[in-house]
């Protein structure tokens, strides 16, 4: 079993292969998205009562929420590639890394957006110098920082290399925005879905949550699917397969 699970994913490393598997992968994953984000939506705004302290103005956490999970995922899947692709050389990690910052950066932006959305009625400010809003703000920039990097050198396999090394250092900043509420005195409340814990909400706005949470995966997976494929085009058009594939097109 090992070694028919290695065989897979060697086999799926290269280019040529994931490019296959991408593109079978990605159109079920938008069209499940799409399900589990309207059902979620639904939900989360028409189903769900409003919350006993903060009114309807709560129901933005069910697009806050998951966009502040996923964009901290998603740097942590970027320092991931980053460590395959340091450690074997891989082509496709540098492909995948790149893929992965935009949606992570528009994430970051949107839970960013929303919170400060969240903030003004419950804080009475869009923005404080909070723990929690501090480092996921620094997030954000690691995610431009990184873009920017990688897009100023011309080697690609040299800006792959940079990228990587501010992939993984950043990466330390994750676990700072996930503890950021135990370890400081902070306005953000603490997490309200736990894997240690009950959740402390209603069961519908549980399952909303959830829904949009997994509708932002799903949604990430099929967008770093179709993207990673126009790289690989890309990077590789010196070789046969990929201008085979051009001719077919034309």
């Amino acid at each position: 079993m090992n070694i028919l699970r290695a065989n897979f994913l060697f086999h799926y490393a290269g280019p040529q292969a994931f490019y296959g598997l991408a593109g079978r992968l990605w159109p079920w994953c938008a069209a499940l998205a799409a399900v589990f984000g309207l059902w979620g939506l639904w939900l989360g705004f028409m189903v769900a009562p409003a919350d006993a302290q903060q009114g309807e103005g709560y129901r933005i956490i069910f697009v806050h929420v998951p966009a502040s999970w996923m964009s901290m995922v998603i740097y942590m899947a970027m320092a991931f590639w980053s460590v395959l692709g340091l450690t074997f050389n891989t082509r496709l990690s540098g492909m995948m890394t790149r893929a992965l910052a935009p949606t992570g950066a528009m994430f970051a932006f949107l839970s960013l957006w929303t919170g400060a959305l969240w903030g003004k009625p419950m804080w009475g400010a869009w923005w404080v110098w909070d723990a929690r809003l501090t480092s996921e703000l620094i997030l954000f920039f690691l995610y431009l920082g990184y873009i920017a990097l990688t897009s100023a050198i011309d080697d690609q396999r040299r800006g792959d290399r940079a990228g990587a090394l501010i992939a993984i250092v950043g990466a330390i900043n994750v676990p700072i925005i996930y503890f950021s509420v135990k370890w400081w005195n902070t306005l953000h409340q603490g997490a309200s879905v736990s894997l240690t814990k009950s959740p402390s909400m209603a069961q519908v706005m549980l399952w909303g949550m959830l829904l949009m949470a997994l509708c932002f995966w799903l949604y990430t997976i099929a967008l770093v699917l179709y993207r990673v494929r126009t790289t690989i085009l890309h990077r590789e058009s010196h070789t046969a397969w990929v201008r085979a594939i051009a001719q077919e097109a034309a």
